[in-house]
């Protein structure tokens, strides 16, 4: 098997060492694995590209690239000119440093290269590890993602839904933040809404007089709806949730023609 691997944290964050061993126990002996990662960190990008300006790539080891650019610059990179057009079998996105759960989904760029690649109809996963108080005393907060990787994918590319649909389907796995050994399973859950979790600002006077600001976020573990994927990460459990890049209401379609008339 032949595994295109990315991230958002950048070439060099410790995600992307748990995310390379991953990869190869997936790929197997005979497989191979190349990264494609930012060359610095791009945390928050979401699915954005480099449209409007070059970026430069650098090969640092074998298989092993950094661009300057977002995650799904990344993807693109590598499938197109890392690999030549020798298309991958699989794209893995992470392991990112904190939740891409909740609302967060929607600023993520570790969602972002996965998205890309389904885009380009390869198949997908992000992968994130849930940080808190029950990583923080571990010899690596990524110890959950560490252990149960692996057979975490295994697991969607043995029994998940693969289509070829036009917004074909992707997931995205989260684990929770405690230890490896404390996991309590993996469990399908839809993509949860914190109510009281909201992006701000907080402006800042700089030592020459003027006004900078910082994005501010909110708390992370305050638990969305019951069965849903911040809920279930904060009971224990590593989540999968399938998701399109369509974002369409589907739900609103025909009401909205029944009032437009």
């Amino acid at each position: 098997m032949r595994i295109l691997i990315t991230n958002d944290d950048g070439i060099n964050a410790p995600g992307l060492e748990v995310l390379t061993a991953i990869a190869h126990e997936i790929a197997g002996k005979n497989g191979e694995v190349w990264t494609v990662a930012p060359a610095f960190e791009q945390s928050g990008v979401g699915h954005c590209i480099s449209y409007t300006h070059p970026m430069m790539i650098a090969k640092l080891g074998p298989r092993r690239y950094a661009a300057e650019g977002s995650p799904a610059d990344c993807v693109l990179a590598g499938i197109y000119d890392v690999l030549q057009g020798g298309r991958p079998d699989l794209v893995l996105s992470g392991v990112n440093r904190g939740n891409n759960a909740g609302e967060n989904v929607l600023y993520s760029g570790t969602i972002g290269g996965a998205m890309e690649a389904a885009l380009q109809g390869v198949p997908a996963i992000a992968l994130s590890q849930f940080m808190g108080p029950g990583t923080d005393d571990l010899d690596t907060p990524f110890e959950a993602a560490r252990d149960h990787g692996a057979a975490t994918v295994r697991a969607l590319l043995d029994k998940a839904h693969w289509d070829s649909d036009d917004y074909r389907l992707f997931y995205n796995v989260n684990f929770p933040p405690i230890g490896a050994k404390a996991v309590k399973g993996l469990r399908a859950a839809p993509q949860g809404y914190r109510t009281e979790t909201f992006f701000g600002v907080e402006p800042h006077i700089s030592p020459s007089g003027r006004k900078f600001l910082w994005i501010k976020g909110g708390p992370q573990h305050l638990p969305t709806a019951p069965g849903t994927d911040v809920a279930l990460n904060l009971e224990g459990y590593i989540t999968v949730t399938p998701m399109r890049a369509d974002l369409t209401a589907h739900d609103a379609v025909a009401d909205l023609g029944a009032r437009l008339g």
